[in-house]
């Protein structure tokens, strides 16, 4: 009973910060849209909200391993809940998401999307992968680092599933490192084909960067899912 009082309290409390993040977020941008030109602070104040989503259900223990290089660099975590949004948002630094496209259409959600520059893609259309990928690129060259779930939707089975391609042809041709991320727990406090939140202890392992420059991007595909598999015990 306490759980889904709790998890009540969570849907009242995502509510309140969805009705906060738009007007605060929208402020943001007015005012530094004129100097900045990839909506760092935007995204960044965007990021705070997505935090909090995961912070105010006291039932949710969050761990961070390791740390994020300097410099610009592909994020490539493995993909099993919502949650893992809310969790990666925690990281201190500003990234920008490869997300499908659907969610840039969804009232709200997808106004937060655009005012902080995340990037769509629609699954199944090339020139909109090749539009994103573009895109990618040029926020690496301004050292801008770049978020792809690489098996491109969350795990059916809560099994890591096959990587794509993009991120690591991205990592390629920009030279820049693919940073591995093992993600466990959030299926568990945020499980699919259910509305009510649970109880977790998640653990975010940020694992040793793989280099990309003047590699194949297959084979630098295949050591990131190996490093996270390793990573989950599969």
């Amino acid at each position: 009973m306490l759980t889904r009082l709790l998890a009540i309290g969570w849907y009242a409390g995502t509510l309140a910060v969805l009705a906060l993040a738009l007007p605060a977020v929208s402020l943001v941008w007015l005012v530094t849209a004129p100097f900045d030109r990839d909506r760092l602070v935007a995204g960044r104040f965007l990021r705070y909200f997505g935090a909090m989503l995961s912070l105010v259900f006291p039932l949710w223990r969050v761990r961070f391993e390791g740390k994020l290089p300097d410099g610009p660099f592909v994020l490539a975590p493995n993909h099993r809940s919502w949650l893992d949004i809310f969790v990666l948002s925690r990281l201190p630094r500003e990234m920008k998401w490869v997300t499908k496209a659907e969610l840039f259409r969804v009232p709200w959600v997808g106004w937060l999307f655009h005012l902080s520059a995340d990037i769509p893609v629609r699954r199944g259309d090339p020139a909109s992968g090749d539009d994103a990928l573009e895109r990618a690129r040029g926020l690496l060259g301004r050292g801008v680092p770049v978020v792809f779930f690489p098996e491109g939707t969350r795990s059916r089975d809560g099994h890591l599933g096959r990587f794509k391609l993009g991120a690591f042809d991205t990592a390629v041709a920009t030279g820049v490192p693919v940073v591995p991320v093992a993600l466990t727990g959030t299926a568990e406090g945020m499980p699919r084909h259910t509305l009510w939140i649970r109880p977790a202890s998640i653990v975010v392992r940020l694992l040793d960067a793989v280099p990309a420059a003047g590699r194949e991007p297959a084979a630098v595909r295949d050591e990131v899912r190996a490093r996270i598999a390793d990573a989950l015990g599969e």
